[in-house]
């Protein structure tokens, strides 16, 4: 993408009123948002959030199966999520926030129990064993998680990294966490829930293309 092209996706997002850009201290420092997303959205639906979203194509494909709920799309590149929250505007999705900041600052943006379920969807892996705690499933991460979910909040990471699957799923067992659903080829074996193989993202196609499996797990957090 073109430098020019960014600087305008940049502009148009301070235009958009699904787009909430803060600075890392107005999130650190009683973000104005935290506890009040309800009134953000002007209702009491529940709150789903896509972490890493990218071009925010799950964030947009589950709010539109989905009105009864509110979707919110975090991610560190505004010039990724502009197509997201663009469609969203053409759309008229009123259920569709996007927020442009770090993932690690996610216990921050929203209060406790304040979320009802949460998607990672193709995330970098982070193999190398020094980038351990940029891993967006390490136990570190799972502990905000879990303090932003309400009790019986889900967590989804829908991957094509089996190194990530693996990692994950091992923490899980062993921090013993529930496992609702697990599966190393989501195209290939029965029992995938719809929303995981209903949407693909422009890189899931990509993978698709080449035979890379798709993984995925479904899961609760215990603590």
């Amino acid at each position: 993408m073109g430098s020019k092209n960014k600087l305008k996706r940049f502009k148009e997002n301070e235009t958009f009123k699904n787009v909430i850009q803060p600075t890392r201290e107005e999130v650190i420092n009683n973000f104005a948002h935290k506890g009040k997303w309800h009134s953000f959205f002007g209702n009491n639906n529940p709150i789903v959030l896509e972490l890493g979203c990218g071009k925010g194509e799950y964030t947009i494909a589950l709010a539109q199966k989905n009105s009864d709920k509110n979707f919110i799309g975090i991610d560190i590149k505004g010039a990724r999520f502009w197509r997201g929250a663009k469609t969203a505007i053409e759309d008229n999705l009123e259920n569709v926030a996007f927020i442009r900041t770090q993932i690690e600052l996610v216990d921050h943006l929203f209060a406790e129990n304040e979320v009802d379920e949460i998607w990672i969807t193709f995330p970098d892996p982070q193999i190398k064993f020094q980038r351990t705690k940029h891993r967006m499933t390490n136990a570190q991460f799972l502990k905000k998680y879990h303090h932003i979910l309400k009790e019986d909040g889900i967590m989804n990471l829908k991957t094509d990294s089996e190194f990530m699957h693996g990692y994950t799923l091992g923490l899980l067992h062993g921090e013993g966490h529930e496992i609702l659903h697990a599966n190393h080829n989501v195209y290939h074996n029965e029992g995938a829930p719809e929303e995981v193989t209903s949407t693909q993202t422009f890189y899931e196609k990509q993978y698709l293309e080449v035979g890379k499996a798709i993984t995925y797990i479904r899961f609760k957090l215990k603590y």
